[in-house]
């Protein structure tokens, strides 16, 4: 028998721990079984091509909220080409309306609802025993099935099983080359939050921490690029949480970046200090805030206190040495549009390296779907299933939130305007008018979902400014120029720059004295002139000095792009004095 276990994934850089984790499991039948990855981006028929040549006795689909109309439409052309191959799905956009799915999808034969390998196993060995025929998986708990007379048969949910009972999926790293590593400790989640699917599985376990050290060791051996945990609240035991890092800290291979989602006010004293001891991006956190707002925190059964987690994220912030990803989600019940404009200041004052403003997505079988009447909540009919309006929030709003959305993701998430953004900032009452009132020119000129290239996006932000702050030009052409060298060792100078303040022969006789004697350029013993050059940039500037590095005065300002931050890949910048000496220019936080 062959079995092809297929994912679409949302990108070619992810991979699908479901299904390596269900082949790992049924091990008894590895030589039967093939894992077929694929992405949203490709067309239908190359997918279909690939399938069919494949040529599977059974195909079983992994089903997310991403990817689920993609994959019903799979697997109505499939069965079209291969009537007598056995379709199944699993995944949790279909474990929830079971009945509904197969409804819809006449050519599918199940659906495994929940975690899925034991029962995956347990449907390999009923099909391969011959006296069995479709009608004979009453006894499979965890499945919704298609007897052979069409009657759709809804067995009883699986128990949850010991999670150390699932085999490690990455012997064969090849199979995993230039995608992301994703790997799980525990299953579950503590809390019941209304949006969530992860609070329905009321049972959270763990797996065994000798597993766990092992598995990481084969990892940090590897010295792969980034393991993304997968679990929910990785932080809500102490004690395994305490294990894991230590662990990955003891044993820092100075390569493999680890990914947590933490609830941040679960973290205690001992917790912060051992993260504040880590290596400079060895961990990166994301916290999910989605709102500020009490009434709202508490409508959606969660028991976040925000001033501890804005007091953590300041503390863990301080060091400079852990990513911090927070995030805030609209369409929540009692947020506003000018609520919700007081959640995202609240959350964009803590600084983090990234802002994600996300939208209900009111998901099958979670809480928020049975309180949809009570919140005048109304959604797309369509995965994702996000939030058209609420009560509180009417279409009009969301669709300025959007706008909001982009501007974030386009100017504060990217990390390349920085400096500039800093500043812009005291022109208007708070952050959230800002990207608002950008979003808006945006909207205006029509610029919204285009593909603008980078220097395009330094463009437009000047032209932003020339019409809220014309007196101001001068100043942040310089603040532009500032961001865009810190990131990029642009050989091409763009247009909005202006011409360089730095002359030749200055340039010259400072690369002559470094190659000779370096100094500033203390990392470069040995190179030549030439690629001293190649590898830094000097700039000079003279308007926006003071809020680069609270100098009044001009100032020249050393670019090093050999060295740069682990958390945002930015150059090592000095500027340079007349007796030949460089200084650290301070941190963002410092400008005034």
């Amino acid at each position: 028998m062959k079995i092809v276990l297929a994912a679409v994934n949302a990108k070619y850089i992810h991979s699908n721990l479901a299904v390596y984790s269900l082949k790992a499991y049924a091990k008894t039948f590895a030589s039967e079984i093939e894992i077929a990855e694929y992405t949203i981006n490709q067309q239908t028929d190359d997918i279909l091509m690939d399938l069919y040549k494949r040529q599977p006795d059974m195909l079983c689909f992994s089903c997310y909220i991403w990817n689920l109309r993609y994959v019903e439409e799979l697997i109505k052309e499939i069965h079209k080409i291969l009537p007598e191959t056995i379709l199944w799905a699993g995944g949790p956009e279909v474990s929830y309306d079971s009945r509904n799915v197969l409804e819809r999808l006449p050519e599918l034969t199940g659906v495994m609802k929940g975690e899925g390998e034991k029962t995956f196993f347990e449907l390999l060995n009923c099909y391969h025993c011959k006296e069995k025929t479709q009608d004979d998986l009453g006894d499979i708990t965890g499945i919704t099935f298609r007897r052979i007379d069409g009657t759709i048969v809804e067995n009883e949910w699986r128990e949850i099983m010991d999670l150390s009972e699932v085999p490690f999926v990455y012997e064969d790293m090849t199979l995993f080359e230039n995608k992301i590593i994703y790997y799980e400790s525990s299953r579950g989640c503590p809390f019941r939050c209304s949006y969530c699917l992860s609070s329905v599985d009321k049972c959270l376990r763990f797996r065994n921490l000798d597993l766990v050290r092992k598995e990481l060791q084969f990892f940090l051996d590897a010295k792969v690029p980034q393991v993304k945990f997968v679990d929910r609240t990785f932080n809500c035991r102490h004690e395994h949480s305490m294990a894991v890092w230590s662990y990955i800290k003891e044993h820092d291979n100075g390569v493999t970046n680890f990914h947590f989602e933490i609830s941040a006010d679960l973290l205690n004293e001992e917790e912060i200090a051992l993260i504040r001891s880590m290596r400079p991006g060895l961990i990166q956190l994301e916290i999910g805030v989605q709102s500020t707002n009490p009434e709202t925190i508490r409508e959606i059964r969660r028991t976040m206190k925000f001033e501890e987690v804005a007091r953590i994220v300041r503390e863990l912030n301080e060091n400079k040495n852990v990513h911090q990803h927070l995030d805030l989600i609209a369409g929540l019940p009692f947020e506003d549009y000018e609520s919700f404009g007081k959640s995202f200041d609240d959350v964009y004052a803590l600084q983090p390296e990234q802002l994600q403003l996300g939208f209900l997505k009111v998901l099958k079988g979670s809480h928020m779907e049975e309180a949809k009447a009570k919140y005048g909540l109304v959604y797309k009919n369509e995965p994702p299933y996000e939030v058209l309006y609420t009560k509180w929030l009417p279409y009009a709003d969301v669709l300025k939130l959007k706008g909001i959305e982009e501007m974030v993701e386009v100017y504060y998430n990217s990390g390349q305007f920085q400096y500039t953004l800093k500043a812009l900032e005291r022109e208007f009452s708070s952050a959230f008018q800002m990207y608002e009132s950008l979003a808006v020119f945006y909207e205006q000129h029509r610029l919204h979902q285009m593909s603008h290239s980078r220097v395009t996006r330094y463009e437009i932000l000047l032209d932003f400014v020339k019409q809220i702050c014309p007196d101001k030009e001068d100043f942040y052409k310089e603040l532009l120029t500032f961001d865009l060298y810190l990131r990029e060792n642009a050989k091409t100078r763009p247009d909005f720059a202006g011409e360089s303040l730095v002359t030749k022969e200055w340039l010259q006789e400072f690369y002559d004295r470094e190659a000779k004697e370096p100094v500033c350029l203390r990392g470069y013993t040995g190179y030549d002139k030439r690629q001293m050059r190649k590898m830094t940039h000097v700039e000079k500037f003279t308007r926006a000095s003071e809020n680069i590095c609270g100098k009044e005065e001009p100032v020249y300002v050393l670019f090093d792009y050999q060295d740069r931050n682990p958390l945002d890949h930015q150059a090592a910048c000095y500027f340079l004095q007349n007796d030949g000496k460089r200084y650290k220019i301070p941190s963002l936080t410092v400008i005034r």
